[in-house]
């Protein structure tokens, strides 16, 4: 199967500036990869893998975090690609990844978010937003989670 685009993703984004708090994507190439659904999932792997840029980066975790609203399966499998950008010092990575773990519950993904907590709780390198709400909001989810499947057995997600 090809994906028109994929080769491309990180074009049309536009990180926060002064101006504007959060990062502008490219809907209509995200909604275009968010519809061939699990077809897809190979192609954004790969594609994370070998990211050259910021921007490129954010499109692919946008795309992820869009597929989870639209029920697409199989994410929390490409944790280990994910992982990859578990210590990335970008606010910007960080809050869509934080997003992308607080809708997965993927379990290797806590400690990870409580270091992105701890690091920008000591060092916050945002100025156009705060990453903490987020992360926290995060980890917030898997507590919450853990707690209800601890009192009610386990919650199908």
């Amino acid at each position: 199967m090809y994906i028109h685009n994929i080769n491309n993703l990180g074009q049309g984004v536009y990180l926060p500036n002064a101006q504007r708090n959060y990062t502008v994507f490219d809907e209509i190439k995200t909604q275009e990869i968010v519809n061939k659904r699990e077809n897809a999932l190979p192609y954004i792997s790969e594609h994370l893998n070998n990211a050259q840029t910021e921007e490129e980066v954010l499109a692919c975790l946008h795309i992820l975090d869009k597929m989870l609203d639209n029920g697409v399966k199989g994410i929390d499998r490409m944790y280990p690609v994910l992982s990859k950008y578990n210590n990335a010092i970008s606010p910007n990575i960080q809050t869509m990844l934080a997003g992308i773990y607080r809708k997965t519950l993927i379990p290797d993904a806590f400690g990870p978010l409580n270091k992105m907590m701890i690091r920008q709780s000591i060092m916050p390198n945002s100025p156009y937003f705060d990453p903490t709400e987020e992360i926290g909001g995060a980890i917030f989810e898997y507590i919450k989670h853990a707690a209800a499947t601890k009192t009610y057995g386990e919650i199908n997600r």
